[in-house]
């Protein structure tokens, strides 16, 4: 739902302006349409209907994994392709990882969403409603901006979605967004009220072979990453968390993880060893090698965790579905129950 067409559509049929939070509070709870708002008039529920389309994305796609992990694919009114990814886990989490562009101008080449072509900067609408989608369904109580595209090259958008996001159940301590190190995204973040949390895709402690998997390093320096993350850590006190993905014989060796553990403040920085989900032009490293690589940034201070591995079954790396569907590949079918 389009927060800014709700308002000025409702003010231009002279509602009042408690009537916006009232449509979206209804929305936020997991409502499928304007019908189910019992406490809004039959005629302005029709007039709604007519002026403010309920969703900005149509649901292409969705499949369920084994691990209970949900991806869908999505087309907005231009038919542009977004995933978002609802992650359920033991513990009772509902963790969702949500676009923020169509398609990424930024190259990494591990990534398949890389790979795509750019499409654009996503509204609030738009990234709201990849949240709002699986609501309808489940409660959700985390967001990391971990999906397609750079969250800091459209913060704007992705901090006004952020404004809206604890009505829909994710306060703004359990929500994070994930840059490959957008200095002036970063510094505007470290300037932000909200206590969002900020994650760094890392990838590697030296800047050759950052700039080989992570193109943009040539234009904002790992030295200069690190120490606009350090000044949002002095800024707002909240530890910065740092993804490697673990890509076999490239950069998960003992002598990578002791560069990456000399570079890393342990006060500023805590690292998610993330198993690489593959994509066609790396492989992922073997279990044994991400646990010794764990072990050594322990041994030098640094916290460091192994991510759990969610959705391989059903492409759920960034960019995979999307990737599939382009190609002419099968329609995955959508599966009526389960769900990073």
């Amino acid at each position: 739902m389009d927060p800014v067409l709700l308002e000025s559509t409702l003010a231009g049929l002279g509602q009042p302006a408690f009537r916006a939070r009232q449509v979206w509070e209804w929305a936020a709870r997991g409502a499928r349409g304007y019908d189910e708002m019992s406490n809004v008039s039959a005629a302005l529920r029709g007039e709604l209907t007519a002026a403010v389309p309920f969703s900005s994305l149509e649901l292409i796609r969705e499949a369920s994994s084994r691990d209970g992990t949900i991806k869908a694919l999505f087309a907005t009114h231009d038919g542009r392709s977004v995933e978002a990814v609802l992650m359920r886990y033991r513990d009772g989490r509902h963790s969702l990882c949500l676009s923020s562009q169509s398609g990424c101008p930024l190259t990494c080449t591990f990534c398949a969403t890389g790979a795509m072509k750019f499409g654009r900067n996503l509204t609030a609408g738009e990234i709201l409603d990849q949240a709002l989608h699986f609501r309808r369904d489940h409660t959700v109580d985390h967001v990391v901006f971990m999906g397609m595209g750079e969250p800091m090259m459209n913060l704007p958008h992705v901090l006004e979605a952020c404004r809206r996001l604890p009505s829909v159940g994710v306060t703004h301590r359990r929500t994070a967004i994930s840059t490959v190190g957008w200095i002036p995204g970063i510094e505007r973040l470290a300037e932000e009220p909200m206590p969002i949390r900020l994650a760094l895709s890392l990838h590697a402690a030296d800047d050759e072979l950052r700039s080989q998997l992570m193109p943009v390093n040539d234009r904002y320096p790992l030295a200069e990453v690190l120490a606009a993350c350090e000044r949002f850590y002095a800024t707002k006190r909240r530890q910065v968390f740092v993804e490697y993905v673990m890509l076999r014989d490239v950069n998960d060796g003992a002598v990578h993880a002791r560069q990456l553990a000399e570079r890393l403040d342990p006060r500023v920085y805590k690292v998610n060893l993330i198993p690489y989900n593959p994509t066609g032009m790396y492989d992922g490293s073997p279990r044994a090698t991400i646990e010794r690589f764990r072990a050594v940034l322990e041994e030098h201070g640094v916290r460091a965790t192994v991510r759990l591995t969610r959705g391989r079954d059903i492409d759920a790396a960034c960019g995979q579905l999307a990737a599939k569907a382009a190609a002419g590949a099968p329609a995955v079918a959508k599966a009526a129950a389960g769900a990073s």
